[in-house]
């Protein structure tokens, strides 16, 4: 480690779904001081997803970076480097100023180009392998979207950003996407290598409207004198690629060599595992990762904590006093039920289903509900429910020849103790916690600190991270979850037809929000 190490700190920000986060970090990778604010996201029709660029995604940027210098007492002139993630991949067109169009159209959670997927697979399938995965997290189907529902925000787009690089753009003027990113989520805009833009597919995307690509560790500007006036930060600041918040976190939570896998727990579950090696898969989503020569497989599920936060409003009071529950009340709850919840099951697919089977009409469902069963079934099938769907993605890396060596659990939910031993006990894994959760702000702080030198690399950055805590698994809990874990498998592919039918007729019964 360099002395510039010891007398420098690096910032690093991350934009969530319904929060965003902050750290500021020393130059042993220590967090020195964090924050966090929360915000909202638009819904304006059912399975449409959206925040503003603005309002969300940059105010939160400033409001952390003021929040972090004042807590700290650290001068700006003394931050080395900056990192940005955010939930990703998003779809925002900008004009040739960099002035967004429209609202952010967000992840996977967003559906609404169903049938612009299925366009584009048959279309490209033939030329394009990688087609056969397109789902509700990739950037293609809703650039296509955009040009059919929105020709006139099309016409006047200049430029197609997603949350991260919108940030970085606001502080550099630079348009970048890191390479991460594209190579998961672009097909077939992005070509095979990964680190190109295509032009086989300039019909739908010319090159000349998609970001720059840069590995995740590189610099690729500086703050600009007006994003310095905006942030309180220094003019000159080394900024580097802003990347996926899951890349970031995957950081944070000690990635560090292939067989790693990390699962993160938020408003979705999201997994990165580390491979040695480039690969094909038609069940996730592979990529690079955040350096040249190390790659990943990716894949998510559409909601998992999102579905504590629907139960919760659901159920929405006590029944002593009447008071509005609040997580812990569900978890309380749960702890009142039994393994397998007394027979009866829920599919999370609220928000259809990323992986691993990619169907964005896929619908959510409580099986085997009698007169018995009570609130603290419900919310217990709910976790169990996240955990089964851990579960299921798990075998199917397995099952695609990826070998699984240790599970890193990170996000807001490894706070939930009766979760994690509930997914622990499906699986029949031990997962290990980080010391430090703060996330993937974390995670942003480390790449910028090897960006500028303070680290040679990210092995380097990364084994500042240690592990406190571990969820071990109770072998007789995983052999009574295996039948019901069957069932939750059969569950879908039997209640799938129905579940179409009623995605299709979803919209003439739900009026627009």
């Amino acid at each position: 480690m360099t002395v510039l190490a010891m007398e420098r700190y690096t910032l690093g920000i991350d934009i969530g779904t319904s929060s965003s986060k902050g750290a500021l970090v020393d130059g042993a990778g220590v967090v020195v001081a964090e924050a966090s604010v929360a915000h909202g996201v638009q819904m304006p029709r059912p399975g449409f997803f959206e925040q503003d660029a603005d309002g969300v995604w940059w105010h939160d940027f400033r409001v952390l970076t003021s929040s972090l210098l004042q807590r700290s007492g650290v001068a700006p002139d003394r931050i080395a480097g900056i990192g940005v993630s955010a939930i990703a991949p998003c779809v925002l067109p900008v004009d040739a100023a960099g002035v967004p169009l429209r609202p952010g159209i967000l992840y996977g959670i967003d559906t609404r180009a169903t049938e612009e997927i299925g366009e584009l697979i048959a279309r490209f399938d033939g030329t394009d392998d990688r087609v056969r995965g397109l789902s509700s997290q990739s950037v293609a189907p809703k650039i296509r979207w955009l040009q059919r529902h929105e020709p006139e925000v099309w016409a006047k787009t200049r430029g197609v950003l997603g949350a991260e690089g919108y940030v970085v753009r606001r502080l550099t003027g630079q348009s970048v996407i890191d390479v991460y990113d594209a190579s998961a989520a672009y097909a077939p805009l992005i070509d095979a290598s990964g680190t190109r833009w295509s032009d086989s597919a300039a019909e739908l995307c010319p090159p000349s409207l998609l970001p720059r690509l840069a590995w995740g560790c590189e610099v690729v500007g500086e703050v600009t004198r007006e994003a310095a006036r905006a942030t309180g930060l220094a003019a000159g600041t080394p900024v580097v690629a802003g990347t996926a918040d899951a890349a970031a976190e995957a950081l944070s939570a000690g990635m560090r060599q292939p067989g790693d896998l990390m699962v993160m727990y938020g408003t979705s579950t999201f997994f990165i595992l580390r491979t040695d090696a480039p690969s094909a898969s038609t069940r996730f989503w592979p990529s690079h990762f955040h350096e040249p020569g190390t790659y990943a497989v990716a894949g998510g599920m559409a909601t998992s904590g999102g579905l504590i936060t629907w139960l919760r409003d659901l159920l929405g009071r006590r029944l002593d006093d009447g008071s509005e529950l609040d997580y812990g009340d569900i978890v309380a709850l749960a702890r009142e039920s039994v393994p397998g919840s007394r027979g009866l099951l829920a599919l999370p697919y609220f928000a259809g289903e990323r992986t691993p089977f990619f169907d964005p009409a896929a619908r959510g469902a409580f099986i085997g509900l009698t007169l018995r069963h009570t609130r603290s079934d419900l919310c217990r099938a709910v976790l169990e429910a996240i955990a089964y769907g851990i579960r299921h993605n798990l075998e199917a890396l397995l099952a695609e020849g990826f070998p699984v060596t240790r599970v890193l659990a990170v996000g807001g939910g490894t706070k939930n103790d009766l979760l994690m031993h509930i997914v622990s006990d499906v699986c029949g894994v031990e997962q290990w916690i980080p010391s430090q959760t703060i996330g993937a702000s974390l995670g942003d702080a480390l790449r910028a600190a090897v960006g500028v030198g303070v680290f040679a690399s990210l092995s380097e950055a990364v084994s500042t991270i240690d592990h406190s805590t571990s969820v071990r698994p109770d072998q007789a809990a995983k052999a009574q979850y295996d039948e019901m874990f069957s069932l939750y498998k059969a569950g879908y592919r039997q209640t799938a037809d129905i579940a179409h039918r009623l995605a299709g007729l979803e919209d003439a019964f739900m009026p627009e929000m």
